[in-house]
């Protein structure tokens, strides 16, 4: 029988409350050497809501699974009609002051890295250099059969002509990129496979079910290892998939620091966990330490 992956914590009563004193935040930020980790939390001012917050998309929408996705040929033409809308908004959206708060400590050489669970490629476009994109980024397509890798923006120019006059309208966009469309808005859009082996295209991001590349885990290991302290962003930790960074942290014995509205699974590891909005926390904390804020991103091209 096959297993659906975790996509849920329930929290327990026993969990340190949360607070809204950024102080500790600050004072580690102020030594430097803070890796940071981020999950869809911080992208939510940009219009990109969460899987599992307040309003979150679990509440109406199903995440595909690798194994669905490779199972079925009628999930993937329901998954790419849903993703090639859902991109046109997802390709829009702009880093938020989260996003630039984050740019401006990297800037000042503050952090010793950032890893990010999201694929909307928004720390970069703020203006964050070498972040590891743990579960990969939306702006790449892989064939499952070659290997071959091609831009999204490529996808989407064959599919806007393989589908012409496909113009449904989404009840809602998800961190993924999938928009919430009935399977009768989907009805018989074309899936079109890859252009040079004819094989089974999917983006280039590890869907729920899916494992991260060793390779990349081993990367981040590395990256906590050699960290001072260790700063949550905006991710629940429901999946071990950033969990496991908490947990190798504070058995090496460095502070974990959360900035998360709700409780996480990973807040009994935790020295804090600060219940703000991001945006406002991160600005917060830049201005206590003087470091300015871009008002907005530079401009950086998302493909």
């Amino acid at each position: 029988m096959r297993m659906r992956p975790t996509m849920s914590w329930t929290p327990t009563a026993d969990l340190p409350p949360g607070t809204t004193n950024l102080e500790p935040v600050a004072d580690v930020l102020s030594t430097g050497g803070v890796l940071v980790l981020s999950g869809a939390g911080i992208s939510t001012e940009s219009g990109i809501p969460d899987y599992r917050g307040q309003g979150g998309s679990l509440s109406r929408h199903t995440p595909m699974t690798y194994q669905d996705f490779t199972a079925s040929a009628q999930a993937r033409r329901r998954y790419w009609a849903r993703s090639h809308l859902g991109w046109r908004t997802f390709g829009r959206a702009r880093p938020n002051a989260g996003h630039r708060a984050v740019a401006a400590f990297a800037q000042h050489g503050l952090l010793s890295g950032v890893i990010t669970q999201n694929v909307d490629g928004l720390h970069q476009a703020a203006g964050t250099e070498s972040v590891v994109e743990l579960h990969g980024n939306l702006a790449q397509v892989v064939c499952l059969s070659c290997g071959a890798f091609s831009p999204r923006r490529e996808l989407a120019r064959r599919l806007e002509e393989a589908n012409a006059g496909f113009e449904p309208v989404a009840t809602g966009i998800n961190p993924d990129g999938d928009a919430d469309l009935t399977d009768e808005q989907v009805g018989d859009f074309r899936v079109l496979p890859c252009t040079v082996c004819g094989g089974i295209l999917k983006p280039d991001v590890v869907f729920f079910g899916e494992t991260v590349p060793p390779t990349r885990v081993e990367h981040c290991r590395k990256l906590v290892d050699e960290a001072t302290s260790l700063l949550v962003l905006g991710s629940s930790l429901t999946v071990m998939s950033g969990l496991r960074f908490v947990r190798q942290a504070a058995q090496a014995g460095k502070p974990v620091l959360i900035i998360n509205r709700d409780p996480t699974r990973g807040d009994r590891h935790a020295v804090t966990r600060v219940k703000l909005p991001l945006g406002t926390a991160l600005t917060t904390v830049a201005g206590r330490l003087g470091i300015p804020v871009d008002d907005e991103a530079t401009p950086q091209v998302r493909e």
